[in-house]
């Protein structure tokens, strides 16, 4: 039974088919039809008809008139335009061939419509009109598209569009074969000939045709330019590229093919294969370039009316100041009490990107702006004191090796996406030469560009045989001669007639050449070689024993171990060699090859770094034997080899290394199965080493120990555990931390796609011998001992049973300690049954009774020390003899020392103990030294303004510590300085310095000038040491500090520097090699040696942002007082004295927000970035400050720049703390706060939160962070909720700011992409 409706579509068609027979007029017969269609009450435009009427035509009425009818409903609106563009593309495009007039009405309905896109959104209909095309297209499968948003489907009908007439166009020229695909995704051939059934009403002969098919083809290309032209459809195929990126390259890999074989494009006239390349070209810049230009526009416009004085009348900040951060973290990680448990390369690499990002500079400025930070913090470090802290070698680790390591990421990251896409666009096509991608080039310039830093390329003293040795080998390579035996090295320089004079470029040029960034075309550049390689003799002699005779084959005799450990292996396969020495060896040659490890391979192989400290992580983890069947651990029997390791890696600058490289988690996991063990044996068997002497288990085990207490922040100040303040930046590294990091490294080793070239960088012996995780609860002993570490800190000593192990323990300990002493038979230890005492009688088996497992007897060492310090106090023990017995004790069994820290820092923190007098009687005096103290450190803080409080002490108030303190000095002060003792006094060191600078001032002065007195070329180091104590004791001097270093940096205080930067912020060393003796420390490298003193990381995060707005308002009027900037105004030069170009001022702007950035990152880490911008920053705005600037003066300039200053802040801040990229594991908690802040934002431009701040302020503030965000860290936009992108945008459009909200929905992914597609269109862009 015929329908109601069925009855209307067959009088549609009626009426079409006798006005067609009729010849009636197309405008008649669309007024009948439109009228017919009224009266049934069929709304219009209708995708019925237009069904209707296409199908009418295509095939059977494929006539001029029936071509004419759609033209006219089309005109009147009876039909929907995209919709008939969708039906003819089905059924036109596959059957073009055919009938080639049909193809050309197509194209030219495409060209009248296809851009009218402003009434497709604004139609009754739209959402329905899209669904409709997308059910003829089916783009939505092709592309993957899970919304029905209209806007998005508008994306995609346009890009498919563009695709079908490319596709079509590649079909026609016969080059769609040559695409990767072979055929079109879009077209299907009609299967009829095309030599059957010529067009109907053409009648014209087959060259007609020909010609026509030819000029269809140039029609279809020249739409093609006219869409990537139109400024609407061209921002919408760039939505399309952001969003559909693998659909894209396809796309455009198809494009460039047709530009390059194609003859029609060539011979158009309106389009070139150039002129279309530079279209596409240009599409991802379309809506960030207007974005960043409007920007600049708003600064411009700030300044209209006021005329600004030059720049000169502010001091200038040089370019260097825009890596300013680099130079503060590079820094930052040379304060040897901090230990990172990952890797500096990552974190830098991270970093650098961050920067280039944020300044829009190339990579080349990129990696110019890393090598001189990393210079300069090498030529900071030829200028300091001498101290227990990472020096020279920390420092070039960093240079030549760290920083090599962030370039080499950098590049690798290109090569990737580079391979990846030469293979998808080479799909059956061979392909041997890797792509070679921009960052090498732009790596290959950076350096070339070192060359106008002289100064910086000096090579420090250490290290400049070592620079000579890589500028000769430059040269020998240009001769084209062979050293004889293949290894260079000093004693072969003998031989060259010429002086080759190395720098330190030489030697980054030969850490970039082994890590594959560089090869030796770099010894060709010009200039490179400084010398001439005709005067290089034919002949080099090479017969010293070195690493070229290991790898011949050569024995290790003590010549060849002597050589191989002063010589830096310079190769991956030398180290591996060495390894498998180590392994499999005897017992003689692994011993030597432990040796050799420690040696100037750690230290100064920069270029195989990375592998040495990971082989030796594996090497404390020594397999078991195959031939293993003993009851005890394995690893007794490698206690030699395990001693020689731990010994040579336990200095201040290996562990540093060992810390830069990332590896701490895993040395950890190392160190801790060999304390577990050897501190449960009793030291009944020893072993005799090479040099003769003889160690114990208790040796190994303090040795281990030691070391494994430096890997976490065991030497942090205990106040923190039990006070109220808010801790300093991160909590403790604990042992269980260091075991997730461990676990966690292990677990993820390999897995990311990014990980795979870093493991074809590592040694073959590098992977993980077990991936399996470990926890405490794997070292009971371990466990134990820092359970009862943690209860001293907590609460006061208790538990002691007489009559128990433990007290027996105690007795025989207090026996040895003080078996000089006549106690008169009174005991040390706390008793209640008399059954013991520790008197004279028991000293002689007193050693006897010791030869027990380390753990047993650390486990009655606070017993002990709280027994002797209890007798020292009521005066059965002088202070002499308490220090003697310590001593003895250290001597005994020194990993004692770590509980010794332990119990004496609790203890001075409760305060329960009465004042020591340090009067020279009983304890040590300082009074020789103290004033040269307080001199010294009124001059290093010099340049702060920071007052000192006195230290000169009358009669009336003795100098005191307190005697736990007291007793910890002196017994730091009875060891001697030899290497042995280092090992041991650098676990004591940090945590006396630590304790002193919490204590009340001035105990860190007196034991300054204590160690003074022992060794006066520590001066230096130990007055420093004592001035950061002003600091921990005054917030407004850390205030104060703060005001230093932005004033520094910018030049906005003559009397530190008239040019400011980072020169000025952080110096050039410090100490009294300078004329005139110590000098003022650099405000910002005295901050990097504070801050982590700090308590309330809180405060210091409101005074950095209090203090970047007023270094706005001293920006703003070159830091003149409001006084004379009045006075100023009323003269003739009232119009530009006292203010800076709005240039100069926006640069000083950005550095001193990059500054502000740093601290906070630096202070607080992750944790205090988020509390800025989650909290901190909306809560500025939100209430009113009275001190923050307005826009009374300059006209409103001051509070411009300040909201300007403050968008810096917030994005520097986060991208510091996250990177640029996707978010990684470390970032989770990104989105939700990048989300907060934004929701607060869109809450905020809706009126929905009162401000309290300037309006103009508030207005440059989201401006300038959603551009930073457009421009900087699109990837940012991606995990933030689009209702609250639109939201955000819709503020910005009320502010007349449309490009800016568009490109805010043009970065934020594909669910944005319909909302910035709609923009698009109703904004006419």
């Amino acid at each position: 039974m015929v329908t109601e409706e069925q009855r209307l579509w067959d009088g549609v068609l009626e009426l079409t088919k006798a006005a067609q027979e009729k010849g009636t007029d197309p405008l008649i017969w669309a007024m009948q039809l439109s009228s017919n269609l009224t009266a049934a009450r069929i709304s219009m435009p209708s995708t019925e008809v237009a069904e209707l009427l296409v199908s009418h035509i295509c095939w059977s009425n494929n006539v001029p008139i029936a071509w004419k009818f759609l033209e006219k409903a089309l005109t009147i609106r009876i039909v929907p335009p995209m919709f008939v563009i969708a039906l003819l593309s089905t059924r036109v495009l596959r059957s073009r061939g055919r009938y080639p007039v049909a193809y050309r009405l197509y194209l030219e309905l495409l060209k009248r419509y296809a851009f009218s896109l402003l009434s497709l959104i604004n139609g009754p209909n739209y959402q329905k009109f899209m669904e409709s095309i997308n059910a003829v297209l089916h783009y939505s499968q092709i592309f993957e598209i899970q919304s029905s948003e209209p806007g998005i489907h508008v994306v995609a009908f346009i890009f498919f569009i563009v695709w079908e007439l490319l596709d079509a166009s590649l079909d026609d020229e016969g080059l769609l074969e040559l695409t990767s695909e072979k055929k079109s995704r879009w077209l299907a051939r009609s299967q009829d000939m095309e030599i059957d059934n010529p067009d109907s009403f053409d009648g014209k002969r087959m060259e007609c045709q020909q010609a026509m098919h030819k000029m269809n083809t140039i029609t279809a290309l020249e739409i093609i330019g006219e869409f990537f032209r139109n400024k609407i459809t061209s921002r919408i195929l760039y939505l399309a590229h952001r969003n559909m990126p693998m659909h894209w390259e396809c796309f455009i890999r198809n494009l460039h093919l047709l530009a390059a074989h194609s003859s029609s494009l060539r011979n158009s006239k309106h389009i070139s294969p150039e002129a279309l390349l530079q279209l596409t070209a240009d599409t991802h810049q379309i809506l960030s370039r207007k974005c960043r230009t409007n920007l600049q526009q708003q600064f411009h416009a700030v300044t209209a009316g006021s005329p600004m004085s030059s720049a000169g009348q502010c001091h200038g900040v040089g370019r260097s100041a825009l890596w300013l951060t680099i130079d503060l973290y590079l820094e930052d990680t040379m304060d040897g009490t901090q230990v990172a448990a990952t890797s500096a390369a990552e974190t830098l690499t991270d970093l650098v990107k961050a920067l280039q990002a944020l300044n829009q500079t190339t990579w080349q400025d990129a990696f110019l702006g890393l090598w001189v930070a990393a210079l300069r913090l090498v030529q900071r470090e030829r200028n300091s004191s001498e101290g227990p802290v990472p020096r020279l070698d920390t420092c070039l680790c960093m240079l030549l090796s760290i920083t090599t390591l962030a370039v080499v990421n950098i590049i690798e990251e290109e090569d990737i996406s580079l391979i990846s896409e030469t293979e998808r666009s080479s799909i059956g096509q061979r392909k041997d030469v890797q792509p070679v991608g921009k960052l090498r080039r732009d790596l290959v310039s950076s350096l070339q560009q070192l060359d106008d830093f002289e100064g910086l390329l000096i090579p420090p003293p250490p290290v400049s045989s070592l620079a000579n040795q890589a500028a000769a080998k430059a040269m020998i390579f240009l001769s084209g001669i062979t050293v004889s035996g293949g290894h260079l090295d000093g004693n072969c320089l003998n031989d060259m007639p010429v002086n080759c004079s190395g720098n330190l470029r030489d030697l980054i040029v030969e850490a970039c050449i082994a890590r594959n960034v560089l090869d030796t075309s770099a010894y060709m550049w010009p200039g490179y070689v400084k010398g001439r390689s005709n005067q290089v003799p034919r002949s080099i002699s090479g017969q010293m024993p070195g690493w070229s005779s290991l790898m011949k084959g050569s024995s290790l005799s003590s010549p060849m171990v002597s050589a191989l450990v002063s010589t830096p292996a310079s190769s991956l396969v030398e180290i591996e060699k060495m390894y498998e020495i180590a392994v499999t060896g005897s017992d003689d040659e692994k011993m030597s090859a432990a040796t050799i490890f420690c040696g100037a391979s750690l230290t100064r192989g920069w270029n195989i770094q990375e592998h040495t400290v990971c082989l030796i992580t594996r090497l404390l983890s020594p397999a078991v034997p195959t031939d293993f069947s003993g009851s005890e651990s394995h690893l007794i029997g490698y206690a030699p080899f395990l001693n020689v390791l731990l010994v040579g890696i336990s200095s201040i600058d290996c562990i540093q290394i060992f810390s830069l490289h990332g590896m701490v988690p895993q040395l950890a996991g190392s160190l801790m199965p060999i304390c577990e063990v050897f501190g449960s044996c009793a030291p009944t068997m020893s072993w005799t080493l090479a040099t003769g002497e003889k160690i114990s288990s208790h040796a190994v085990f303090s040795n281990a120990f030691t070391l494994l207490l430096k890997l976490w922040r065991f030497d942090q100040p205990p106040l923190e555990n039990v006070s109220g303040d808010v801790p300093p930046v991160g909590s403790h590294i604990t042992p269980e931390y260091l075991l997730l990091a461990r676990n966690s490294q292990l677990a993820s080793y390999g897995n990311p796609l990014k990980d795979q070239n870093k493991i074809k960088r590592l040694s073959r012996f590098s992977s993980p011998s077990s991936r399996e995780p470990i926890f405490m609860d794997s070292f009971p002993k371990l466990k134990c001992w820092y359970r009862q570490h943690q209860e001293c800190i907590a609460s006061i000593l208790s538990g002691l049973v007489p009559g128990s192990p433990v007290h027996y323990i105690v007795e025989a300990v207090l026996n040895m300690m003080f078996r000089k002493i006549n106690m008169g038979g009174q005991p040390l230890t706390p008793t209640t049954s008399g059954s013991s005492s520790s008197s004279v009688s028991g000293a002689d088996d007193s050693c006897l009774r010791l030869k027990l497992p380390a753990w047993d007897i650390l486990e009655a060492v606070p017993f002990v020390l709280d027994a002797s310090l209890t007798a020292c106090a009521h005066g059965r023990l002088s202070p002499r003899e308490l220090t003697t017995g310590l001593k003895d004790l250290a001597d005994f069994l020194p990993a004692s020392l770590a509980t010794i820290v332990s119990y004496f820092s609790a203890e001075v923190t409760r305060g329960l103990w009465k004042p020591a007098f340090m009067n020279g009687t009983d304890w040590p005096s300082p009074a020789a030294n103290l004033s040269m103290v307080e001199q010294q450190i009124n001059k290093i803080l010099a340049a702060t303004g920071v007052d000192v409080p006195c230290l000169a002490l009358g009669v009336n108030s003795p100098m005191t510590l307190p005697l736990p303190l007291a007793a910890l000095v002196s017994l730091t002060i009875t060891f001697k300085l030899d290497r042995a003792s280092d090992r041991f006094l650098n676990l004591v060191g940090p945590a006396l310095t630590h304790l002193g600078t919490g204590c009340p001032w001035p105990c860190m002065s007196i034991i300054a000038a204590l160690w003074i007195q022992k060794v006066k070329r520590l001066n230096d180091f130990l007055v420093f040491s004592a001035s950061r104590t002003v600091f921990h004791h005054n917030t407004d001097a850390v205030v104060q500090l703060l005001r230093a270093c932005f004033s520094t940096v910018l030049g906005l205080n003559s009397s530190v520097a008239s040019n400011g930067g980072v020169g000025a912020l952080l110096g050039h060393g410090f100490g009294s090699h300078f004329e005139g003796g110590i000098s003022a420390v650099a405000p910002g490298l005295l901050y990097l040696r504070v801050h982590r003193a700090v308590r309330n990381v809180m405060f210091m995060t409101e005074e950095i942002l209090s203090l970047l707005l007023h270094t706005v308002k001293d920006i703003a009027t070159c830091g003149l007082p409001a006084e004379k900037l009045e006075k100023l105004k009323k003269t003739k030069f009232s119009s530009k004295y006292g203010q800076v170009s709005l240039a100069s001022a926006m640069t000083q702007v950005k550095v001193a927000a990059s500054l502000g950035a740093s601290l906070v990152w630096m202070t607080g880490g992750l944790g205090l970035v988020q509390s800025l911008i989650k909290e901190t920053l909306p809560s500025r705005f939100i209430s009113v400050h009275g001190s923050e600037p307005n826009g009374e003066d300059s006209g409103g300039v001051v509070a411009m720049l300040g909201g300007y200053a403050l968008a810096y802040f917030a994005v520097f801040s986060g991208i510091f703390a996250w990177g640029v990229d996707l978010t990684p594991p470390a970032c989770k908690h990104r989105p939700e706060v990048v989300g907060k802040h934004f929701e607060f934002l869109a809450s905020a431009l809706d009126g929905k939160i009162s401000l309290g701040c300037n309006k103009a302020t508030w207005k440059a503030y989201v401006t300038g962070f959603v551009s930073l965000m457009v421009g900087c860290t699109p990837m940012w936009m991606l995990e933030v909720d689009v209702q609250v992108l639109k939201s955000v945008s819709k503020g910005l459009k009320q502010w007349n700011e449309e490009e800016l909200a568009l490109a805010l929905l043009g970065i934020s992914g594909i669910h944005a992409m319909g909302a910035a597609a709609e923009m698009i269109i109703e904004s006419e862009f």
